[in-house]
């Protein structure tokens, strides 16, 4: 191969590289954790909007107007008097961070409420609880969980007279805060409280933007008001947002013909352009922070109520026109309440309260300025091309310039990533090109420069491949395995295996005759596996573990294994018959959640499955040997298989589990069911009626019944073993109706 060839295809690597892992969940947490915080020190502060100010509570705020420490303690007429201060000083919105769900007083309450009626431009906060609810069937049995939201709104008063009401949740990626919605799908497309704050900041110009809206849109605009004086309470607002919003998502391109629109630009310069960003764009936006705490102009509480402070020249304290957020906010104390580590948190540990990020949501959305991510196509594209230059000047130019050029390169994207952060909002992907891409450019580059120089002897190579798997050589020669990249803990069925009657075989048997043995009926066992798609197969001894991943609710991650499980017991079946070989295939099956990855030490690992469900199916598997049984599951994986004939038995607890399993034989399926599988079903029944509700004399009488019918059948004779012991005065069971097993 030529060597330029050679290098597109190792720049072609390197962008591959990159490629899959924006492609993976690992990408996200990478960007956001290093590449944004990076950006974000490397823009430094930024002046927010004039429009918005913070109010905020601190640790003194209490002292200094003879009051308690503790805001909530407050009587709610110093707020009352709040929002008529703010009013006065001419005010354009009132937004209080604050919950009132609880009442402090009738009369309290009341001259809370009276105050911000008054002033007719008051956003209350709405509580957003959330909790995971059980799913059940008709018959009550969990199948499932579902997470469900509710919004909780202040107390009756305060809520029918605020102007408007809004949540704000924050999502969370690790311990930071990087977003904020501006509407809550879960919670019915509910705006938030910045998005409250803008659209009732905006009222003063409803007009024009609904004539623009009016003149632009194809539905018919019923749900929007004629004029902003027939938006009176927080529900009708409510409901103007919420009707805006459908015009937008029902008509994608309504935003795009507003836009471009005769006459739009004239009037977007009045009618904020922020509504167009507000109701088009995503529910979920990146924030744009604008610096460290109290970057957001910040006034005290006390100065807005007493009219001055020390610390703050006169004009401080002007917020005619401005939107002002009322929270909890201390710029000195990093114990704060309502408090979000962000890439501007303090060395000292003072990280921006939820008042200051929810007015810089709010600025964002006045100035459209919040984080835009680069499309996912454009990212990849962008990692492909960087990847493909940065690999091929590295191995296409002698080692010490293509280090340097690659450096180079990389500092030159690094300048255009910073250049459109500070002066559009639009963010690229930095980390992976520069910690990811680069290293791996010049390790591949450098690498391969030094493969094409010393021409290594490739049968090596391909002697190793003779005794290691294939994808473990390409591991170790291509770089180094991580064995946590595809460790995971996943919801699946555990499926184990014994071949009965091993030990007998194998003393008979020469080593070497043995192994050939061993890999003739893996490999029997193996395909019947591998047809119903097992996922993870491990070879131990005479035995295999393996698994099947996938999420509750799918059918399939139980049904496949069940299907496997009768197959391959067929199949051994036939290749001991066909080699007068005495036993059979016992076979466990218990779901539940695992983990599936490497496991090991020393620089030796192997493919394993660990946990409880694993050990429970082994478990499960060698209860056969107790039972004279040869397929047996928990009762939860054969749960939904309609087409087999399965046959309850019991609740068992094994030797160190503190749980009863109820455990089913997997008899065979329906169709193929014979008489005999039928009757001996419907006779055992009754039987283990009995002895689960703990009458003995009754139980042992039908399983003895049942024995006269089938003297071979394994789980009648134990039963009837311990109903005959349970007769005893002296051996009476510790829980009624569960089987304790006494060896493994």
């Amino acid at each position: 191969m030529k060597r330029w060839l050679r290098g597109l295809l190792i720049g072609g690597t390197v962008g591959a590289c990159g490629v899959v892992l924006a492609l993976t969940p690992f990408e996200l947490p990478l960007e956001t954790r290093v590449g944004l915080h990076a950006l974000f020190h490397l823009r430094g502060e930024r002046p927010p909007p004039p429009e918005v100010a913070v109010v905020a509570i601190d640790g003194r705020t209490g002292e200094k107007l003879g009051l308690s420490t503790l805001p909530r303690d407050w009587p709610r007429s110093m707020h009352g008097k709040l929002v008529d201060e703010l009013t006065r000083r001419g005010a354009a919105v009132v937004v209080f961070d604050m919950d009132f769900r609880r009442s402090r007083g009738e009369q309290e309450d009341l001259a809370f409420a009276r105050a911000v009626e008054r002033a007719n431009r008051v956003v209350l906060f709405e509580h957003l609880s959330g909790r995971r609810q059980p799913v059940e069937d008709q018959s009550g049995r969990v199948r499932g969980t579902v997470w469900v939201e509710e919004l909780e709104p202040p107390v009756p008063p305060l809520a029918a007279a605020a102007r408007g009401l809004g949540p704000f949740p924050l999502p969370k990626m690790g311990a930071a805060v990087h977003e904020f919605w501006t509407f809550k799908s879960s919670a019915r497309e509910a705006p938030t409280m910045p998005a409250t704050a803008m659209q009732i900041f905006s009222l003063q110009h409803y007009e024009r933007w609904r004539a623009l809206l009016a003149t632009s849109a194809r539905a018919p605009l019923d749900g929007l008001p004629l004029k902003a004086t027939e938006i009176r309470n927080a529900k009708q607002l409510k409901a103007l947002m919420w009707n805006t919003r459908q015009l937008f998502e029902k008509d994608p391109d309504l935003a795009d013909r507003i836009a471009t629109s005769a006459g739009a630009k004239d009037q977007l310069s009045q009618v904020p352009a922020a509504l167009l960003g507000l109701y088009s764009g995503n529910n979920e936006r990146y924030l744009n922070y604008y610096g460290p705490p109290g970057t957001i102009p910040t006034l005290p509480y006390h100065a807005i109520i007493k009219g001055s402070d020390p610390n703050l020249a006169p004009a401080a304290l002007d917020v005619a026109g401005k939107v002002v957020f009322v929270g909890y906010s201390d710029l000195y104390d990093p114990g704060q309440p309502d408090r979000f580590f962000t890439v501007f948190t303090r060395d000292d540990g003072v990280d921006l309260s939820g008042v200051e990020i929810a007015a810089t949501a709010f600025a964002n959305l006045l100035t459209d300025s919040s984080l835009k991510p680069l499309g996912a196509v454009t990212t990849l594209l962008l990692l492909l091309a960087f990847g493909l230059v940065v690999g091929a000047v590295v191995y296409l130019t002698p080692a010490v310039l293509g280090v340097i050029l690659a450096i180079v390169l990389t500092g030159a994207y690094a300048f255009g990533a910073q250049t459109n952060f500070s002066n559009a909002g639009v963010w690229w992907p930095l980390a992976t090109p520069v910690l990811v891409q680069l290293p791996l450019a010049l390790f591949i580059g450098l690498i391969a420069q030094y493969r094409l120089e010393r021409r290594r002897v490739e049968h090596i190579s391909e002697a190793i491949r003779q005794y290691v798997p294939e994808n473990v050589s390409r591991a170790l020669t291509a770089a180094e395995l991580a064995p946590g990249d595809v460790n995971k803990v996943t919801y699946g069925t555990c499926l184990a295996t014994d071949m009965a009657g091993f030990s007998t075989i194998a003393e008979k048997m020469a080593p070497g005759e043995l192994a050939s043995f061993l890999n003739e009926y893996f490999e029997v066992l193996a395909q019947a596996l591998k047809r119903h798609n097992v996922e993870v197969t491990e070879f131990r001894a005479d035995a295999i573990m393996c698994a099947w991943t996938g999420a509750r609710d799918d059918a399939a991650v139980r049904h496949l294994p069940v299907q496997a499980a009768l197959e391959a017991a067929q199949d051994i079946g036939q290749f001991n018959r066909q080699r007068n070989l005495p036993g059979s295939l016992r076979v466990g099956l218990a779901d539940g959640e695992f983990y599936v990855g490497h496991a090991g030490g020393g620089g030796h690992f192997v493919y394993s499955i660990v946990g409880d469900c694993a050990n429970t199916a082994s478990r499960i598997e060698s209860l056969n040997k107790h039972l004279g049984t040869q397929l047996l599951a928990t009762r939860t994986v054969v749960d939904g298989e309609d087409e087999l004939l399965v046959r309850y038995l019991g609740k068992y607890r094994f030797v160190g589990k503190t749980e009863a399993l109820p455990i089913a034989e997997i008899v065979s399926t329906k169709a193929a069911a014979t008489a005999s599988q039928l009757d001996l079903c419907a006779r055992f029944a009754p039987a283990l009626e009995a002895f689960e509700q703990g009458d003995w004399a009754l139980a042992a009488e039908r399983f003895e019944n049942v024995m006269s019918a089938f003297s071979q059948d394994g789980p009648s004779r134990f039963l009837l073993e311990r109903c005959r012991e349970y007769l005893r005065p002296d051996a009476k069971p510790d829980d009624l109706g569960v089987i304790a097993m006494r060896s493994k």
